[in-house]
């Protein structure tokens, strides 16, 4: 089972996003639980982190 947690990025808006870390890190919508997550080695997410540090 996954350790489900707020993304520290998500707004108050109430479109979150959730992540569970891990040897992969999975991530998925709050509002849409049901529609599956995506998983990403450590690296990758870690660099999509980056990523939207550097475009804000």
């Amino acid at each position: 089972m996954k350790d489900w947690h707020k993304s520290s990025y998500s707004g108050n808006q109430g479109h979150c996003v959730e992540v569970a870390e891990g040897v992969t890190t999975a991530m998925r919508d709050t509002q849409n639980r049901d529609l599956g997550h995506l998983d990403m080695p450590a690296g990758e997410w870690a660099a999509l982190l980056t990523s939207v540090r550097t475009t804000r």
